[in-house]
């Protein structure tokens, strides 16, 4: 855990998508695990939504990231403690549970970072909804179209085509030369009319 210039912080945030190891993008270090410090930052983004314990953080990234990351108690408590420690969060007893809270101070640091944590909670659900696509195909299922822009949103009837299309060329791979050469005159036509050319 780190300070920097002298004052109160996390240490070393990659504002960037390095790639540097683990999956997805190098803010995923090692596997489906954030490093310490931009997990720190996360948490304090979903404590200023709303006061919680440390279970239900655990539940909210495993939601928000379509069950692809589910941080550890190991994990989210040291850093729940850590937060406390620097003052940019609180904690009051409920019973056996803990309820933290972002503090102002908490709040000001989050602030100067928000770049940061909407990057890494952006990256967390696209891989989350490229894996549910993942699951789904393995399924024999359609995969969903939320990782899609509304612009970009095609009719039932064009997904069947594209389908189609896909699994004709996959049967012709291993054609001969002369039938991959009629193939390919057919996709040029077919590309030629769907772009309206002569």
């Amino acid at each position: 855990m780190g300070r920097h210039r002298g004052g109160r912080g996390f240490k070393g945030f990659r504002v960037g998508w390095s790639g540097a190891g683990g999956f997805g993008h190098g803010h995923f270090r090692t596997g489906r695990k954030l490093g310490s410090d931009d997990l720190q930052l996360v948490i304090l983004s979903l404590l200023a939504d709303k006061p919680s314990h440390g279970y239900e953080l655990i539940k909210l990234l495993e939601e928000r990231s379509s069950g692809f990351y589910s941080p550890s108690p190991g994990m989210v408590y040291p850093a729940l403690t850590y937060l406390e420690e620097i003052g940019y969060a609180t904690v009051a007893a409920e019973g056996a549970k803990k309820l933290y809270q972002v503090t102002e101070e908490g709040r000001s640091y989050l602030a100067q970072n928000r770049a940061t944590v909407d990057a890494i909670l952006a990256e967390l659900e696209r891989i989350g909804r490229k894996m549910s696509d993942v699951r789904r195909v393995f399924a024999g299922e359609e995969p969903s179209n939320d990782d899609l822009s509304e612009g970009s949103r095609h009719p039932d009837a064009l997904r069947r085509a594209r389908r189609e299309l896909r699994r004709a060329l996959d049967d012709k791979t291993h054609s001969s030369p002369d039938e991959a050469s009629r193939i390919a005159d057919i996709l040029r036509r077919a590309t030629a009319e769907i772009l309206g050319r002569k």
